[in-house]
């Protein structure tokens, strides 16, 4: 935008200092001159009893005598409080400049800079550290974008350059059956279809773009295992639900998809036989709590920290029909976040995850 110039800040404020020091000086003076008018005739009387016309006259003198040296003393602190204004001021900004400097780094496109300001804590400090935290998440962001942007589009481009292989394959080959190649095509494009919709759905959540409503998370759990349960009866997996009614606030189709991917999730990445997953709904004071457990491998507490990386199948890539598209639990983090709430993810001793999702408790319905 365009603005019209104007004083700096520190012109302003050296003007500023002067103006007060010689209001300050003109006040004093103006104190001293009314002192002298009200004691100087009375002593002068005291020296001189007999009323003659002295009085005026003296006066007349003290004015001559003060007038110049009121205005020398105004003059001096006119100039004193400009010079010193000025470095008082340059001294004062000199943090706001150090901040002015880094923000046209980061304009730029520079976000790695910071200003780590000096001194004790004060506005100017408090400014700094502020900015310098939000340089810090700025940076974190864009490289997650980035590093997600390019995990995007090698998973795209790999359906699609399936599809260009078997297309180019049926074409050189007229007399290939082209039922298999109808099926393979249908399933290639079916992967690549559901990972649209998944970085959609993550986009969605990060926007925030959505109605917020009373839900119970405790049904959500349970429409969730109702709608994987043959999933895990295919599989041979025992799923146990316990809980309390957990209400919170938020969007039920959101919600409802961050549970179905929990829940999903830990049905395939379970034993191969005889697996368990555990699904608790909990309140507590402030918060409610949704916690998914499920037997399986043994992880670290440094791969379970990343597990919620876009893109990511634990200890390796599994290409099954219910594998996902590695964005599960990158979209239940984006959802927790977008309803406020925390995600954390720990190993199970025995083996296997478990995800505990706490959200805000719902306020207190009151009556129409």
């Amino acid at each position: 935008m365009d603005r019209a110039p104007g004083l700096s800040v520190r012109l302003k404020l050296t003007l500023s200092y002067a103006g007060f020091l010689m209001l300050a000086g003109a006040l004093l003076l103006a104190a001293v001159w009314l002192f002298l008018l009200r004691y100087v005739p009375d002593r002068a009387l005291l020296v001189n009893p007999t009323p003659t016309p002295g009085v005026f006259p003296i006066r007349s003198n003290l004015l001559h005598v003060f007038a110049p040296r009121a205005a020398a003393v105004l003059a001096f602190l006119l100039v004193f409080g400009l010079l010193g204004g000025w470095l008082l001021a340059g001294r004062m900004l000199a943090p706001l400049t150090r901040i002015t400097d880094a923000t046209r780094i980061a304009a730029t496109g520079s976000l790695s800079h910071r200003i780590q300001l000096e001194g004790r804590r004060d506005e100017f400090r408090e400014l700094a550290d502020s900015f310098d935290a939000m340089l810090a998440r700025l940076e974190a962001h864009i490289a997650e974008q980035q590093r997600f942007a390019a995990n995007a589009s090698h998973e795209l481009r790999t359906p699609l350059a399936i599809t260009q292989t078997l297309l180019d394959v049926a074409r050189n080959d007229p007399n290939r059956d082209t039922g298999e190649l109808d099926e393979r095509l249908r399933a290639v494009n079916a992967r690549a279809i559901d990972l649209t919709e998944a970085l959609l759905l993550l986009s969605r959540a990060d926007q925030r773009s959505f109605t917020r409503e009373h839900v119970d998370l405790s049904l959500i759990a349970e429409e969730a295992t109702e709608t994987l349960l043959p999933l895990a009866e295919e599989r041979g997996l025992t799923i146990e639900t316990s809980g309390d009614t957990t209400p919170t606030t938020g969007s039920h189709p959101l919600l409802l998809q961050l549970t179905t991917n929990l829940v999903h999730n830990a049905i395939v990445h379970n034993l191969p036989e005889q697996g368990t997953v555990w699904i608790t709904t909990s309140v507590q004071p402030k918060s409610v709590v949704l916690t998914v457990e499920n037997t399986g491998e043994k992880l670290t507490p440094q791969l379970a920290a990343t597990l919620a990386e876009p893109f990511l199948r634990g200890t390796k890539r599994i290409r099954t029909n219910h594998a996902g598209v590695g964005l599960g639990l990158a979209i239940v983090k984006n959802i927790t976040q977008a309803h406020d709430g925390t995600l954390t993810l720990t190993p199970r001793a025995a083996g296997g995850l478990r995800v505990t999702v706490q959200l805000p408790a719902a306020p207190p319905h009151t009556g129409r």
